[in-house]
This record gives C-alpha cells, structure tokens and sequence, in this order.
C-alpha cells in the first residue's frame, strides 16, 4: 500500500510548454541516517534493492522520459552525521540547486521523523528555496509495521500542514512506490518550472504596457 498527498500547486502539468521536450530536474534528498534515502534512489535507478550503504554523499544521473518528454534528473543523496546540528543539515548551495526536495524518514524512528520537521521549518524559513519549489515528505520502512513509531496519520497531517506532498512506501519491499514518488515530484517540478515561466511572461507584458502608457502620459 501507497499513502500519498499531493501538495497544493496552482496549475496543471498541462500548462506545459508543448514545444519545451527536454527538462533538467534537480532532486535533493534530505533527512537522518540510516532511513533509507540511499536505498530510495538506488531502488529508483536500478529497480535492486540493497539495504547497506557507507557514509557517501552522491549525486546521481538519471534520463527518464514521462509523456514523451525527456528528462535529464539529477539526484543528490545528501549525508546527515549524527553530530550534526539540524541547522547545518541543509546548504545555501543545496537548496539553490534543488528544483524539487525528498525528505525521507523511517516510520520505525520517531527521530528521524523529528529531523524532517526541523529541515521543513528550516527550509520555509531561508526562504532560500523558491516558494513554488514542491517538497515531497517520505516515510519509508512501511515492511517494518510492526515496529512502527510514527502513525501515517501523523506523517500525513503534518505533510497536509507543512503544504508537502506526502507518501509512505517500503523501498524493500516494491519498486512500485518509489516509482510513484520520484514521478510525483518530477510532475510538480515541471509545474513548478511552468508556473515560473507564466510569470516571468506576466511581468514582461506589465513592463511592457507600463512603458507604453508612461510615454503616452508624456
């Protein structure tokens, strides 16, 4: 089973420029150690999953093709050290090249789930991300049922709260559910990508009658 909530973006992937076939997406994985953020990516890439990764910050390539669109994705595997404060977690540099952030926790680690909470906070408050960057929280582990210490109920709300999408999945378990999340935030990069361009186009056009009216009233 698949939970997913979809964060609250104001136009269509349909807004899309037809002509536009190509697009470059940078995804940022974010959150603790240990929660499987390797193991997502690996999963994504190689439809393998392999459950032990060393302390390696990677950033991988991808070529997808979603609606006859090629897609060239990037996708950093960010490292959290255990000694490491959550404000130093997450870099200006980071989130200046992300087009789209994954933050995954383990549904077995309450503190992991604490960790996503902070870097959420963290991030809407640099507001060095864009405001129409989509963010996508993940709760991985769902095999693990049985040692479970955060509800979907909870991880859900918070996502609801926080205007992140919201998933939670086993990446042991199906190749299926992290295709899903990786779709998922590709779509909303691509409408964020359009919503960006509108109003770039919007703001010319008002430049433009605002220097036409102005030397008019000369």
């Amino acid at each position: 089973m698949v939970v997913l909530v979809k964060p609250n973006l104001q136009l269509g992937s349909k807004a899309m420029d037809g002509n536009q076939h190509k697009v470059e997406a940078n995804v940022l994985l974010l959150g603790a150690e240990n929660v499987g953020k390797s193991a997502l990516t690996v999963r994504f890439l190689t439809k393998r999953f392999i459950g032990e990764y060393g302390d390696i910050e990677s950033i991988y390539s991808h070529i997808d093709k979603t609606d006859g669109r090629e897609i060239a994705l990037n996708i950093w595997d960010s490292l959290y050290p255990q000694s490491c404060e959550t404000t130093e977690s997450i870099s200006d540099k980071q989130l200046q090249w992300a087009d789209g952030v994954i933050l995954v926790y383990s549904i077995c680690d309450r503190s992991s789930f604490e960790v996503v909470r902070e870097q959420v906070q963290l991030i809407r408050q640099t507001r060095k991300l864009s405001a129409t960057t989509p963010i996508i929280i993940v709760g991985n582990k769902r095999d693990l049922l049985h040692q479970r210490a955060v509800s979907s109920e909870e991880g859900r709300l918070f996502a609801l709260s926080a205007d992140c999408g919201f998933f939670e999945i086993s990446a042991a378990e199906t190749y299926h559910g992290v295709l899903l999340v990786f779709h998922e935030i590709l779509d909303l990069i691509k409408e964020s990508k359009a919503l960006k361009k509108g109003m770039v186009g919007i703001k010319g056009i008002v430049k433009s009658v605002s220097a036409v009216f102005g030397k008019k009233r000369e």
